[in-house]
């Protein structure tokens, strides 16, 4: 039985490494079973060795490189396919755009599947049942992994280091090696049970699978007491060391074609739920999205409201469509108003999301009718040389939405950064598992940056997070409310600033695969 799955060209290129791509969603936020990795990866591995030592016999009608593209890239047409198809949800709202959901599910996992069919095909030829070649196999994983997040705009999502966001304790790490490097080796743990299926000694085996279990149950140990460590100093809070923060999610309806009627019924609605303490002072943080379709000016009508229900006391962090008067530019911005209604601080968002925010290639597929998703024809602009916005003691690290994902925004943050503000619209995924992986990069950005994050995200998750990952608080997809807390304002030295660990990975692992090949070949 074995044998004729194992001869069937069908099964062994296209079926088998899809279906394992497909499976491997499973993974990731909301299901997190971390366990099924253990089995994808090292079944990859041990197919890609298989596929080179049969493509000149069994599949030698079929160019022998083309057979390694193949596999890899009909595991990662799998992967996407299953991980990201919630995107489509986003062309849902707007009729034009829904002839496009077929060509979003199918075409976005075709090109993202060319990173491991290209990974496969470059390090396929050289692998061996060997320890050396896992590690050679785990490292061009990773490294693909890594150029999909910076090639075009970048899109880390779901690398396979994410599959380990239910387990905090295990992430402590993070703030030492980066997430590339963690991410390395998290793959690198999940490919070892490879060595089961070598030709080895059961004692090699047994210390090859001994070592990698006492690592990780190292690091478990260590984040455990990083943990503990961290509650003194959560426990014992300040004023002036702290801030009153309130997190609202309204739960509204993603739409782009509110009366100002409708928009005031919104911002009464927001107001309720803030519930403003006149004597507290208090930071609120409302979501991106709340006046979708409106830009600041045109909303400074509510001036008055804002002026009778918050006091001097009070500043509201939210999203909102900014014009710049002079360039005629409009960005998706973040801003910092007083009670007044003034703004005292701007962020315009500097990860644009393509074709939801920006078109590429605007002035072409202008002209064959295409447009940005989001409402209006133009492109946002991008905000440059952003800055961090300071008040008072505060030093906030602003991400709006999309850029939560990018860790070298918290990597370039000011290393003063004493808390960090995501607001987001997840509306746009629907009740997809998309909001809960977006949500799950949240845990991650805490933890690298060492500092409090707090996410307001309508029709979305909303949370407080501490500086070490744990969620304190949370409202669930369409959850409407507000949770509110204290929060410690944290400065340290121990802020993950770069991906030089993940290089120095990258290069050791390639040194150790080159001596044992070299040993090998002298045999």
């Amino acid at each position: 039985m074995l044998s004729k799955f194992l001869d069937s060209r069908l099964l062994v290129l296209y079926i088998t490494p899809f279906i394992l791509g497909l499976l491997s969603v499973f993974s990731f936020q909301p299901f997190n079973l971390s366990i099924i990795n253990f089995f994808i990866l090292p079944i990859i591995f041990l197919l890609t060795l298989y596929v080179k030592k049969k493509s000149k016999s069994t599949y030698r009608k079929k160019p022998y490189l083309q057979n390694l593209f193949l596999l890899g890239f009909m595991f990662g047409f799998g992967f996407y396919l299953s991980g990201i198809y919630w995107i489509s949800y986003s062309l849902t709202f707007d009729e034009n755009f829904k002839f496009l959901i077929p060509f979003a599910i199918i075409l976005i996992p075709l090109f993202l599947g060319l990173f491991l069919g290209l990974t496969t095909l470059i390090i396929g030829q050289f692998l061996h049942y060997n320890f050396s070649s896992i590690l050679l196999f785990s490292a061009s994983f990773g490294l693909s992994d890594y150029l999909r997040s910076k090639i075009l705009t970048g899109f880390p999502w779901n690398l396979w280091g994410y599959s380990w966001s239910w387990t905090v304790e295990i992430l402590q790490i993070l703030n030492f090696v980066g997430l590339f490097a963690f991410n390395l080796i998290a793959i690198t743990i999940f490919v070892v049970p490879s060595v089961l299926f070598f030709k080895e000694s059961n004692l090699k085996k047994l210390f090859i699978l001994s070592f990698f279990l006492l690592f990780i149950f190292s690091v478990y140990i260590f984040g455990t007491f990083s943990i503990n460590k961290n509650k003194g100093l959560n426990n014992y809070i300040n004023k002036k060391d702290s801030v009153y923060v309130k997190v609202v999610s309204p739960n509204f309806k993603l739409e782009y074609h509110s009366s100002l009627e409708e928009l005031k019924k919104k911002l009464d609605k927001l107001i309720r739920y803030s519930d403003p303490d006149p004597k507290k002072n208090t930071l609120f943080v409302w979501p991106e999205g709340v006046f979708a379709g409106y830009s600041f000016k045109e909303i400074t009508q509510f001036k008055k409201i804002i002026q009778d229900k918050f006091s001097s006391n009070h500043k509201i962090i939210f999203g909102i469509n900014t014009i710049q008067q002079d360039t005629r530019e409009y960005f998706n911005s973040l801003l910092l108003v007083d009670h007044n209604f003034e703004v005292l601080q701007k962020y315009n968002k500097n990860k644009l999301v393509p074709f939801g925010e920006f078109l590429p290639f605007e002035n072409l597929l202008n002209k064959i009718g295409l447009k940005k998703i989001t409402q209006g024809h133009g492109s946002f602009s991008k905000g440059i040389n952003q800055k961090n916005i300071t008040i008072e003691n505060l030093n906030i690290l602003p991400l709006i939405c999309y850029e939560l994902i990018f860790p070298e925004l918290t990597q370039r943050g000011n290393k003063e950064t004493n808390l960090i503000v995501n607001i987001s619209e997840d509306g746009w995924f629907g009740n997809s598992i998309g909001p809960h992986q977006h949500f799950a990069k949240a845990i991650f950005r805490s933890i690298e940056k060492n500092t409090f994050l707090v996410r307001s995200a309508n029709q979305g998750i909303s949370a407080i997070i501490n500086n070490k990952g744990e969620v304190i608080k949370k409202l669930n997809n369409y959850e409407a409310g507000n949770i509110e807390m204290n929060i410690p304002l944290i400065i340290n030295d121990n802020k993950n600033k770069n991906d030089l660990i993940f290089f120095i990975l990258l290069f050791t692992y390639l040194i150790i695969f080159l001596i044992f090949k070299k040993n090998n070949d002298r045999k």
